[in-house]
């Protein structure tokens, strides 16, 4: 042995030997069991890392396949098994020094492109030393080599990142690497074709840092840890971290790797930059030096340490990367930085938090001068002249510069920092200095382009407006009214910006200092005349609720502020006249008047807004109020004088245009004109709205109407009237200045709304009205406003209109018209002649015919178009109450159905109602043509005819083409949504029997099926259906009935519907079209039925007809056809659906009275006889029913034979229930129910199974339960077995169990309502062992649920006495069983939705159900503690709305059913509620961008419940004496801390209003003493809405109130 130690030993040492043969060797003793060296693993280890060492310092040679074969050789030994359990064992394996600088070397060779060996295994030795904490020691003993392995292998990463790049950034940076050198070797190119270096890379990074920051963390000296990061790695770390979130990284590393890799950077800058004992140095240099400090020493040559100096220098450096990524590196890491330095020195003791503030600010200030801002830092900052930071240049990104500032001032304005008033007291208003010029900067080199440059803007408005303040109408030129730029985003974040200016304004009570400065903007000269529109439609909502927040004095002071800037610098400038001279004075004085009448035309639009969202005076205005209202419209009514006397003046620039000879010519109006006659229109129609408003509500105001009639003949006896019949002929206006749509569309319609108003005055005068001229005026004036000239030659599509005046437009008219016309419909409809019916009936059914094609995707939410103005006034209540219209609407579209038959094509003869139709409707003009009944008697008739011909002979008359047939669905589709309780008799039997006739006697041409899908005709049929359907609902069916028996509608149904199922293929049952047309036949007939037995309509003539021809031998042959044929599947597949209906109606209808149930239990046995065997052929043929299985031949699905098999079991048992001598025999297909019973009880719970499948069962389990009670317990024990196993199947979904629920209720109901003692008790026993908190902890929590389920459900059901005496017994039991479970529970969010929240509704059924029941009150207090523990926070809106929802109905339980139990647990109530009361605010506040969308109705609805339990506390106020006040102060200190959404404010508002009706004058004192001063302001103001609202309505109300 000593042989073979000494011979290796010498040849590894051996010159003599060769470096191949000693690698084997070296190989062979690692390996080898033979070979025992004295600590072999060390001198193996040793004697490789000395070789790669001595080849590297170049004192020995050899090939490059020995080079790599060694490092192959160090790989392995660091990654083996044997070495690490050696090291486990306790053995001492360490490497020399000298190996981690080789490695250092090695890795600083391959970012510089020199690889002597493959980076892999460089990088694999590296992670095999690192992973092992005997080897890693060679780097972690020695501080600055973790730092140098951690650079290396930063800037390799880089590296790589960077090499993933577009070619494009590759070819334009320069040719040097992160560092020095190019990549000249050739080997590089190939690199990154090698997918494992770089994944090898990323690993070994991660584990490298890992490394390192256990590593710093346990160094002492935090000054050295700052200095050697600073120094070295702080740069390649936040490249690094700046490449990671680049899309570069995307494609190279895994998401969580280089989220893992981030966050590891984070915290070693975090924790070697900002660590708490360089508190003071921070604070040495960020602070401003004291007075005293002057005498103080310059210290020692080497100085104190100056971290922010430092860090601002790397910021500044130059020569660590590209060119084009140093500003982007730069900028993120400033707002990183400024994160890092508020988490870690933010936040202090009380005494010291607002030195920590002004820490925080100094730094911020000290940061935003590196983004290359002109922002000077001097005034803020000792240092600032000193630091490299400083920059006079603009920055070289401007929207990384604008993103980077964003982040800062939003985590300033998050973090608290400044505060206002210390600020200005303490610190001489340093804050406010320093974000002025933050401000001034921005609105100087302004971006308007940019969406970040708004939101900057937006935040530093938050932190205080005054900083704004100097340059306040700057910021309204550059960001509101002269913004031009028209992207969405651009568009978005400039209008959050503006409502953020108006709603902080609101607060502070300033407004109309804003809109001073507002005004000024808009009568400055712009650069462009056409400025974009002043209020979109978000400004437009925001301006809506910030006048509505403000007193009324000062809407009306704005309002006055708009006139004065009207009447002082607009109207000089349009009252101008120049003498008459050459042409160029005159183009010189239009050029002066247009910008005028533009500026004209957004102020009115302007005051127009305003005054139309101020609150109306009423009698409990005060006089100062109704004064200075009346002040406004008089002088408002003095400028609307002053602009028409202007519009009155002859033109100057046409009457010089005029020829000399007597030749007439149309004389154009030029554009000041025509905008300022629209804005005088605009404030004549908008003066008119505001005084009559006035004067209905407010007895103290007298209307000043007269000015606008005084200008009529004062001999008239009727100046209104006069006025009316001017406004229609356009008198009022110039005869140039007549508007049109194409011309001036917004004059036009604002001539409608003013014959409006003028047209209700007139209708409340009935004075008026018995003049002679008033009724002809009156539809004279409603002609004008349907204007039918203007619709006839629109084009078939337009844009869609806002809503707002301001936006009216040629293309938008056609909308904003339309819905002037439909609005005021029930206003104009007594007025409206047969043509303008006509008109207004086609027009409406042309747009709802296009309305699926015009409505676009990306259409605002809020918009309005033709056909979706149509759509409401279809779906409308108020649609029904216009009973001319309505009538030509439905004649209309009759009309539109029986175009579309006749154009079809008719494979025989013409069917014979359209040709006694085509004969009477060429007598009569189209004009009327919708005026008159749709059908006369004589084509009824025939249509009858046609009907039953169709359906006896099975064969279409009619074939549609797919146009044809889309056309159709769009009409049947109008019908279906129009309310049949509108249509008269006639209508409603006209157009039931076309619909009729086309469901039995049209069909689609083979060609023209195809395109609807693969359903063939089935769409077009289902639609039919549908409609039919709805049909049956309307008043007046009895009319149909006169004409055409119910018995011959059901048979002449069913026998098309079997004609048409002839004519499918078989592969067009695949689809969902079939099984949705055969539900609408059972709709049908269940209503039709339902229908005869309801109005007592010939029942046994009509019922016994469809029984017949059910049991008719036609029927029966179908099911002898072949089983594998389409058309026997199919038929049967009807055949079923129709008994199955037909039978359920009539069970549902039994129990009226004794003949009728004598006559609906002989239809019953006739169909329950024909329902057996048609059952059967339906099933594949089996010898033994006992063994048979549930397989339905074709289309016909397993659920639908167990619901065929239910409905039949039921009809037997009601048959049986009727005869009571035959209810001994039971029912006939007992071996079918067994069978199918047995299956059922296998395939339910064993796997996934399709819902409705499911619901069949257990409605199937339910019928056969109750017929088979006689078998006890063994049909109980299985029952229940298998419904526990349903409902904890892994398979089983949350929502899949909610669609089971009121089955399994069903089933459970029948299960107990007779239940045994001993049969309780097994249940009882089931529900324990399922609420067994190990199995939730052991992640069974489904088996859990089982159980709550089962208890929600057993709570709601009627009981045997002894049971439900046994129930109650133990309920505390299960309550405490249950609130246990919800604590735990509510630990894992995850298990929230699908299992805390059902618990809880489990826990409040059960409170529900225990009204009375539960002895002790304790335990309806433990439930409050559940509800305390049910988390809100950090959750979905869906699953926030589902816990909220739980906790709500929770409270709601407890304080309507146990309200003995509120007095002494009212605090542990009041702090559950005051957890959802706090969510919603906290959920509910203004978030910007995602304030819209489905997310926002859930804390809309949430807000709803909220003012409800509010409601209900005050209505108990017995049980909450003491605490209103603390409920008050509750609220108020919560929304102090947000901004409410609109809509969520308005209901919180309201319920907190209920609870301050509780609240004495001495809480109302105690409230105003004790809240602090921001709270205080706040109650104070909800004080004074509560005491001029709410409280003057609420003793009104009480005058009423016995």
């Amino acid at each position: 042995m000593a042989a073979i130690y000494s011979g290796i030993h010498l040849k590894l040492k051996s010159p003599q030997t060769p470096w191949e043969d000693r690698l084997k060797l070296a190989r062979f003793a690692w390996i080898s069991s033979q070979c025992l060296l004295p600590n072999k693993e060390q001198v193996l280890l040793d004697w490789c890392t000395h070789a790669l060492t001595v080849w590297h310092n170049k004192k020995v040679k050899f090939s490059q396949d020995v080079l790599e074969g060694l490092w192959c050789y160090l790989d392995e030994v660091v990654h083996s098994r044997k070495l690490h359990s050696l090291v486990k064992e306790g053995k001492t394996v360490t490497l020399r020094l000298n190996m981690a600088q080789l490695l250092l070397n090695h890795l600083q060779d391959c970012t510089q492109g020199r690889l002597p060996v493959s980076l892999a295994t460089i990088l694999s030795v590296c992670r095999g030393i690192l992973s092992s904490p005997a080897l890693s020691s060679v780097f972690t003993i020695k501080y600055e080599l973790m730092v140098n392995l951690l650079t290396k292998f930063c800037y390799l990463a880089c590296h790589e990142i960077q090499k993933q790049s577009p070619p494009e950034r590759q070819k334009d940076a320069k040719a040097e690497d992160l560092q020095t050198e190019p990549a000249t070797d050739p080997e590089i190119v190939a690199e990154p074709k090698k997918e494992q270096p770089s994944a090898n890379l990323f690993e070994g990074l991660l584990q490298v840092l890992t490394c390192y920051l256990s590593v710093q963390r346990q160094q002492a000296n935090p000054n050295r840890v700052f200095s050697l990061v600073t120094n070295q790695l702080f740069l390649p770390l936040v490249l690094l971290r700046y490449l990671l979130t680049s899309q570069d990284s995307h494609s190279l590393v895994r998401q969580p790797l280089r989220r893992d890799v981030r966050t590891k950077v984070d915290s070693i800058l975090q924790l070697a930059l900002f660590p708490s004992e360089l508190l003071s140095s921070y604070k040495a240099e960020l602070f401003p030096p004291k007075e005293d400090s002057g005498k103080r020493g310059s210290g020692g040559a080497k100085g104190p340490l100056k971290p922010v100096s430092a860090l601002l220098s790397n910021l500044n450096a130059q020569d660590y990367c590209e060119l084009s990524l140093r500003y982007p590196v730069k900028s993120d890491t400033s707002s990183l930085m400024f994160r890092f330095f508020l988490e870690s020195y933010g936040k202090g003791k009380e005494d010291s938090e607002e030195e920590q503030r002004m820490l925080c600010f100094y730094f911020l200030a000290r940061l935003v001068p590196v983004l290359d801002l002109q922002v000077d830092g001097g005034s803020v900052s000792h240092e600032q002249k000193k630091s490299p930071a400083s920059s006079t240049g603009s920055p070289q990104s401007w929207g990384q510069a604008l993103q980077s500032l964003e982040s800062l001032l939003n985590q300033a304005l998050a973090a608290d920092i400044y505060n206002i008033a210390a600020d200005r007291i303490r610190h001489g208003e340093v804050q406010l200095i320093f974000y002025r010029t933050v401000a001034k900067t921005l609105l100087t080199e302004a971006q308007p382009s940019m969406p970040s440059w708004y939101r900057c803007l937006k935040v530093l408005l938050n932190l205080n407006h005054l900083i704004l303040e100097p340059d306040l109408e700057r910021l309204l030129s550059s960001a509101w009214v002269d913004a031009e730029n028209m992207e969405a985003q651009v568009q978005r974040a400039r209008q959050l910006m503006v409502c953020s200016l108006l709603q902080i304004y609101t607060k502070l009570h300033q407004l109309p200092h804003l809109f001073t400065s507002l005004l000024s903007v808009i009568c400055q000269p712009a650069l462009d005349q056409r400025r974009p529109p002043l209020l979109s439609e978000g400004v437009s909502a925001s301006l809506r609720t910030c006048l509505l927040d403000s007193s009324p004095s000062q809407v009306l002071e704005i309002c006055s502020l708009v006139l004065q800037s009207i009447r002082t610098r607009l109207l000089p400038d349009l009252a101008n006249e120049e003498s008459d001279g050459e042409a160029t004075v005159i183009d010189g004085r239009r050029q002066n008047k247009e910008p005028a009448s533009l500026k004209l035309s957004s102020l009115c639009q302007l005051l127009h807004a305003v005054l139309f969202n101020l609150k109306t005076l009423d009698n409990s205005s005060p006089v100062l109020l109704v004064r200075q209202g009346k002040g406004f419209m008089e002088e408002m009514k003095q400028t609307i004088n002053d602009l028409l006397r202007l519009s009155s003046k002859p033109n100057l620039t046409s009457s010089k245009k005029t020829p000399k000879k007597g030749r007439k010519k149309a004389v154009k109006a030029s554009l000041w004109e025509e905008k300022t006659q629209e804005a005088t229109l605009l404030l004549r129609y908008t003066w008119v709205e505001v005084d009559v408003l006035f004067h209905i509500h407010c007895s103290k105001y007298s209307s000043l109407d007269s000015f606008l009639t005084a200008a009529e003949d004062e001999t008239e006896a009727s100046p209104l009237l006069t006025h009316v019949e001017r406004l229609i002929s356009g008198a009022i206006l110039p005869a140039h200045l007549r508007p049109s749509p194409s011309r001036s569309p917004m004059s036009c319609l604002l001539l409608k709304l003013l014959t409006l108003q003028q047209m209700k005055k007139v209708l409340l005068d009935n004075a008026l009205l018995a003049e002679g001229n008033a009724a002809a005026l009156l539809t004279s004036a409603v002609r004008s406003i349907v204007a039918k000239s203007e619709t006839e030659g629109r084009p078939a599509g337009e844009q869609t209109w806002d809503g707002q005046l301001g936006s009216v437009n040629a293309s938008t008219y056609a909308a904003a018209h339309w819905y002037v016309v439909v609005s005021n419909l029930p206003l104009i409809v007594l007025h409206l002649s047969e043509e303008d019916v006509s008109h207004i009936a086609r027009v409406l059914v042309a747009s709802l015919m296009r309305g699926d094609v015009e409505r676009a995707e990306d259409q605002p939410p809020g918009s309005l178009s033709v056909s979706s103005v149509s759509s409401q006034l279809a779906l409308s209540k108020v649609f029904p109450e216009l009973p001319s219209l309505f009538s030509a609407t439905v004649r209309a579209v009759a009309r539109r159905i029986v175009g579309v038959l006749r154009a079809g094509r008719a494979p025989k003869a013409r069917p014979s109602f359209l040709v006694v139709y085509e004969k009477e409707a060429a007598s009569v003009p189209s004009e009327v043509d919708v005026c008159r009944p749709v059908f006369s008697p004589l084509v009824v008739e025939a249509i009858v005819e046609d009907i039953s011909a169709s359906s006896k002979a099975g064969e279409a008359f009619v074939l549609l083409t797919h146009a044809q047939t889309k056309e159709l669905l769009n009409a049947i589709q109008i019908l279906t949504d129009l309310n049949p309780d509108g249509m008269n008799a006639q209508d409603l039997s006209s157009t039931f029997l076309l619909l009729l006739f086309v469901f039995a006697s049209a069909q689609p041409e083979p060609t023209a099926a195809e395109p609807l899908e693969s359903g063939g005709d089935a769409p077009l049929l289902g639609k039919l259906l549908g409609a039919l359907t709805r049909l049956l609902d309307g008043n007046n069916f009895q009319s149909v009935l006169k004409v055409i028996h119910g018995g011959t509608l059901l048979q002449t149904t069913l026998s098309s519907l079997l004609w048409h199922a002839g004519c499918r293929k078989p592969a067009a049952t695949t689809g969902s079209d079939w099984p949705d047309l055969v539900s609408a036949a059972q709709a049908f007939v269940r209503s039709l039925v339902q229908m005869i037995i309801t109005r007592n309509s010939s029942v046994r003539l009509n019922l016994d007809q469809f029984a017949s021809y059910l049991t008719s031998k036609e029927m029966v042959s179908r099911q002898n056809e072949q089983p594998g044929s389409a058309a026997s599947m199919l038929s049967v597949h009807l055949l079923l659906a129709s008994l199955t209906s037909f039978s359920q109606a009539i069970m549902s209808n039994m129990g009226r009275s004794k003949v009728i149930d004598e006559t609906l239990t002989e239809i019953l046995r006739r169909t329950t006889s024909l329902l057996g065997p048609t059952v059967e052929s339906a099933l594949k043929p089996q010898r033994d029913f006992s063994e048979a299985v549930i397989q339905p031949a074709g289309a016909l699905s397993q659920a639908f034979i167990v619901e065929v098999v239910t409905v039949m079991l039921q009809c037997e048992l009601a048959s049986l229930s009727a005869a009571p001598e035959n209810r001994q025999i039971g029912p006939t297909h007992m071996n079918l129910y067994q069978a199918i019973y047995q299956q059922i009880l296998r395939e339910m719970s064993s796997a996934p199974r399709p819902i409705d499948f499911l619901v069949c069962s257990l409605r199937f389990l339910s019928a056969f339960y109750k017929a088979m009670e006689k078998m006890g317990e063994e049909l109980y024990l299985q029952i229940i077995q298998s419904l526990n196993r349903l409902l904890k199947a892994p398979w089983l979904s949350s929502t899949d169990a909610g669609k089971l629920e009121p089955a399994v209720k069903e089933l459970l109901r029948h299960l107990v309502e007779k239940i045994t003692t001993d049969q309780f008790n097994v249940l009882l026993l089931m529900i324990r062992e399922g609420l067994d908190v190990r199995k939730l902890g052991a992640g069974n929590w489904k088996e859990v649920l089982s159980a709550v389920v089962m208890v929600e459900l057993l709570s709601s059901c009627q009981l045997p006495e002894a049971c439900s005496k046994a129930l109650w017994l133990i309920a505390p039991q299960i309550i405490s069983a249950m609130v246990f479970l919800v604590r735990t529970s509510s630990q894992d969010l995850s298990l929230t939705l699908p299992f805390t929240v059902p618990t809880v509704t489990s826990l409040t059924a059960l409170l529900r159900q225990g009204e009375g029941l539960i002895p002790n009150p304790q335990h309806v207090v433990q439930v409050l503690g559940a509800l305390q523990s049910l988390p809100l926070d950090h959750l979905s809106p869906t699953v926030y709305q589902s816990a909220f929802l739980a906790v709500h109905e929770g409270l709601f339980a407890i304080i309507k059913c146990h309200p003995q139990v509120i007095p002494k647990a009212a605090p542990s109530f009041l702090n559950v509620f005051y957890r959802l009361v706090a969510s919603v605010m906290q959920e509910g506040r203004q978030k910007g961008d995602t304030d819209a969308g489905a997310d926002c109705d859930v804390y809309l609805q949430c807000s709803r419940l909220t003012e409800r339990m509010y409601s209900h506390i005050a209505a108990t106020p017995q049980s909450f004496t003491a605490l209103p006040a603390f409920m008050v102060a509750q609220y108020v200190t919560e929304l102090q801390k947000v901004t409410l959404r609109p809509d969520v404010k308005l209901h919180l508002t309201e319920g907190i209003y209920c609870i301050l009706d509780l609240c004495m004058e001495q809480d109302i004192k105690f409230l105003r003493a004790g809240l602090p001063a921001g709270v205080r302001e706040v109650f104070n103001e909800l004080h004074s809405n509560y005491i001029h609202y709410h409280k003057t309505q609420r003793q009104g109300e009480d005058k009423y109130t016995v």
